[in-house]
């Protein structure tokens, strides 16, 4: 039986083996898509107890699929069946949280065409309900990242609408959001970010 390898090159002798695996692999420089972060930190949040948030799925319409074998099915086609809302929703300290997760390489503001209409009605309809809401936004470039409340988002976006800038510039983010550090447990540090946004919310509301 006759084995073919990638360019072309043979198998690796006993000793090319052991020197590959002893080479050192630098992950230093492969960053964590926002997404990627904010499922592991939601997933030390659910274990230690602390919050159950998870990212909502994506409802999509199967039209044809092939299955090349019994244990195994390929989509062929399929289409989304409705727009989707927000990336995540779940409960902390007794409280709804609905958010979307959006990420930019620009260093100096963040563009809002990365957000939909659907999308702000969505918030605007939960923050009418009570619900803790807002943008998760990450500058990959500048590894930061910002809650940015929802009411600020919506308001902006409404500006926008109405002939103004399509960019939040980033000293508005600082400004208006609330900073997000990052470590290993969890990921994001987020929850304390959302016990700020629950007292201005409740500030608001009080008044």
């Amino acid at each position: 039986m006759s084995i073919h390898y990638p360019n072309g090159q043979g198998p690796l002798s006993a000793s090319q083996s052991v020197k590959k695996k002893i080479n050192p692999v630098n992950f230093a420089d492969r960053g964590m898509s926002l997404e990627a972060e904010i499922n592991a930190s939601n997933t030390y949040y659910l274990t230690t107890g602390q919050a159950v948030i998870h990212k909502k799925p994506t409802p999509i319409q199967l039209v044809k699929v092939d299955y090349p074998k019994r244990s195994a099915a390929v989509v062929r086609e399929a289409y989304f069946r409705r727009p989707s809302t927000t990336d995540y929703n779940g409960v902390y300290r007794g409280y709804y949280i609905d958010f979307d997760a959006k990420e930019t390489k620009n260093v100096t503001s963040f563009p809002l065409k990365n957000f939909h209409q659907h999308q702000i009605d969505h918030l605007a309809a939960c923050l009418k309900q009570g619900g803790i809401c807002f943008a998760f936004i990450k500058f990959t470039k500048l590894n930061e990242y910002y809650l940015l409340p929802a009411s600020f988002l919506i308001q902006t976006w409404q500006i926008q609408a109405s002939g103004g800038r399509h960019s939040i510039p980033l000293t508005t983010i600082k400004k208006w959001g609330i900073p997000v550090q990052n470590g290993l447990n969890p990921r994001l540090q987020y929850l304390p970010a959302v016990d700020q946004l629950i007292a201005q919310q409740k500030g608001v509301t009080n008044e």
